[in-house]
């Protein structure tokens, strides 16, 4: 069995959510955001929160002008403000980036400079020894200043195999003038594991404390970070959900579980990391960008389990398909319903929805309806709320606080104010029917209103329902425009959220099922 490396006395989980994380394409934070999503980091229990860079963006000088006011407040992670060594030619002591790190009022500062030769000759278009020039004064003064000084350096990875006796010497450069921490940075994202232990070993033997920051180019980034953890850096840096320009940063929450699951060493605060999955899916929400289902550890779809035959040994024991408790990361197994389903699978869906399945006889007769469902289009694995209708209909355990005995809607070529769609629907509460009209532009927004007002004077709580998403899909097309059409949609009440399917011949079909079948859910009495 391969030996795993002893955790180090000191070590630095380092998020950079908000400076690198920032430059992916169609992401976009607001000061108010930022400051949102350093307090769930500081939750989450990292080590520092890089804010930005003061004085090259106004956006981060605000950020840290707030946090420096009060506005932010953190029990456990250290705030650190980003900028790059001094100008060609310059003094530290009088660069305006350099005086705009310190206005950061942060005690730590991360400093990126160039380790990669040819970028020191064409992006910065100086020589060498300029350059290590900038490294000293910078990290001089600012240490001068009081401050903690950790430097990235930048390109590492491609200048050690172009020129590995400078790369090194900028590392030997930055310690000497006091660095505390040198972080080698694969800023193309183009190494792969097996190259890292051999250069990250070089770096090591100046002397220095090493960090990594990883991009995920090759696809390696958080195998990456951990091969350079393996070969002794004590300081990783990562983004939350992998957030990054291109294809993204290291996932510092899978390099976090890894660590903390697989190494054994305790990176976070006692508990902490079972808050990862609501952490994670926080900072989605604030930075507008769709979770990741597949997201190791804390994607909707880590723990989620199809084929039947998983299902049948998960029911022994559900570490056989499992490789941790997803409980460890606040996630949850759960059990897929769709036609590649056995048995076990409706049995364990079934418990998890409170419902005794024991009886192998009654699931497989559950089973084979929901295989010809699924024949038939529809598709329970994504709609937890269909199923459990469908499940309480085989028990005869499903009320009806509704009926809609007739529905209709039309659609207009020319629009009105009010709309281009008109839909009416009869409901029967108990002894009570009701006619109701709905006006609005689509026929699904208009099914909606004349339900809703139907239901409304029995059933106050449908006024909190609002659908959230509704996706589309042809699943079989026939002669002409015929098709088989799947609807899902998803509904929430403000604290639940639970989404149905509907399949149809026509999307109007198919909408109405899923829209009915949401308010039947939602008024559900459990």
């Amino acid at each position: 069995m391969t030996t795993l490396p002893v955790a180090p006395d000191e070590f630095h989980l380092y998020d950079t959510t908000l400076r690198d994380g920032a430059q992916q394409e169609g992401l976009r934070l607001t000061v108010a955001d930022k400051l949102k999503i350093a307090r769930l980091l500081d939750d989450l229990g990292v080590t520092f929160i890089e804010g930005g860079w003061p004085g090259a963006n106004p956006n981060d000088t605000a950020f840290f002008a707030a946090a420096a006011s009060g506005e932010l407040s953190l029990k456990h992670a250290q705030l650190t403000a980003f900028g790059s060594t001094r100008r060609v030619g310059g003094k530290a002591s009088s660069d305006p980036l350099t005086k705009a790190l310190l206005d950061a009022e942060t005690e730590v500062i991360c400093l990126v400079a160039k380790s990669h030769d040819e970028h020191v000759f064409r992006a910065l278009r100086t020589d060498l020894a300029e350059n290590l020039a900038m490294v000293t004064d910078t990290v001089t003064f600012l240490t001068g200043e009081g401050r903690r000084v950790f430097v990235d350096v930048e390109h590492f990875f491609d200048g050690y195999r172009a020129n590995p006796t400078y790369a090194l010497e900028v590392v030997r450069t930055a310690a000497d003038a006091g660095a505390e921490v040198v972080v080698l940075c694969d800023t193309n994202g183009g190494m792969l594991p097996a190259w890292m232990g051999e250069i990250v070993s070089a770096a090591g033997a100046i002397g220095v404390e090493l960090g990594i920051h990883c991009h995920n180019d090759t696809g390696c980034a958080v195998a990456n970070t951990l091969a350079a953890v393996d070969a002794g850096a004590m300081h990783v840096q990562g983004t939350m959900n992998g957030h990054g320009e291109r294809t993204g940063n290291a996932d510092l929450i899978t390099v976090l579980a890894n660590l903390q699951l697989k190494y054994g060493w305790s990176i976070v605060p006692p508990g902490n990391l079972a808050k990862a999955t609501s952490i994670s899916h926080a900072v989605a929400a604030v930075t507008h960008m769709q979770p990741n289902a597949r997201q190791p550890y804390v994607g909707h779809s880590a723990f989620a389990h199809k084929a039947g035959l998983h299902a049948s040994a998960i029911k022994v024991d559900a570490n056989l398909y499992q490789h941790t408790d997803p409980t460890f990361v606040g996630n949850d197994m759960r059990m897929l319903v769709s036609d590649m389903a056995g048995r076990a699978n409706i049995q364990l869906k079934g418990g998890e929805l409170g419902f005794d399945l024991s009886d192998r006889d009654l699931a497989a007769k559950i089973t084979d309806v929901v295989k010809q469902r699924e024949a038939d289009g529809y598709s329970y694995e994504s709609a937890d709320a269909s199923f459990e209708l469908l499940l309480r209909d085989q028990l005869g355990a499903l009320t009806r606080p509704f009926e809609v005995p007739r529905w209709r809607v039309l659609t207009f070529s020319e629009p009105t104010d009010e709309g281009d769609s008109e839909a009416t629907v009869k409901v029967r509460v108990g002894s009570v029917v009701t006619d109701r009209v709905g006006e609005a532009y689509g026929p699904l927004s208009a099914l909606d209103i004349a339900l809703r007002q139907a239901l409304t004077p029995a059933f106050p709580a449908v006024e909190s329902y609002e659908l959230i998403d509704y996706k589309v899909r042809i699943i079989e097309m026939g002669s002409g425009t015929d098709a088989i059409v799947r609807v899902l949609i998803d509904t929430t009440d403000g604290e639940r959220t639970w989404t149905t399917v509907g399949v149809g011949t026509n999307v109007v079909e198919a909408s109405w099922e899923a829209l009915h079948d949401a308010y039947l859910w939602g008024l559900m009495p459990r």
